[in-house]
């Protein structure tokens, strides 16, 4: 099975093996992290190679992720996946209630003030942890002079409106900021 990149969510890494019957340590970039464990096969991708996987067992393990894989039953086979990125097909993905968007569908979004002023694109999104996301926004704007942004995602503080159609986030943003 192969997928053009644009049709596939990364969803993790798999960065080590764990012990030495097959299984691998797996970085997810789920929230929960678990929820990775909710896709059973799984299309790795390195360096231009796919290969497709089957999860048939996982759990959490300390601070990150363990995963079995079908056929890997040996520690040799295992350490040959690491750094495999992990990737399903974007239509596995549960659809969102709305109001709650994937980072994915926000990226390439235009951002302008409450004003009408253009900050710029979203290039990417970033987590602070325990606080609130943020928007890394790039300027578009030649006259601008501030080449990038970074805009805390705060429904009705900072982010007024997302319109996915028009593939716009409005802010209540100073644009010197």
């Amino acid at each position: 099975m192969t997928a053009q990149p644009s049709e596939l969510i990364t969803l993790g890494k798999i960065t080590s093996v764990y012990g030495v019957r097959g299984w691998v340590k797996v970085y997810s970039y789920t929230d929960p992290m678990d929820r990775i464990l909710d896709y059973q096969e799984w299309l790795l991708s390195r360096n231009g190679e796919q290969m497709k996987v089957v999860v048939d067992r996982g759990k959490s393990h300390g601070k990150g992720m363990i995963a079995h894989l079908q056929g890997v039953d040996d520690r040799n086979a295992a350490e040959a996946l690491a750094g495999y990125e992990i990737a399903v097909p974007r239509s596995e993905l549960p659809e969102l209630p709305e109001g709650e968007y994937y980072w994915w569908q926000l990226e390439g979004m235009q951002v302008y003030t409450l004003k009408g002023v253009d900050l710029g694109r979203v290039s990417h999104l970033i987590s602070a942890g325990s606080a609130n996301d943020v928007l890394v926004v790039h300027s578009t704007r030649a006259d601008d002079n501030q080449s990038e942004r970074l805009i805390p995602w705060i429904w009705d503080e900072v982010i007024q409106a997302v319109d996915p159609d028009a593939r716009r986030i409005t802010v209540d943003w100073d644009p010197d900021f």
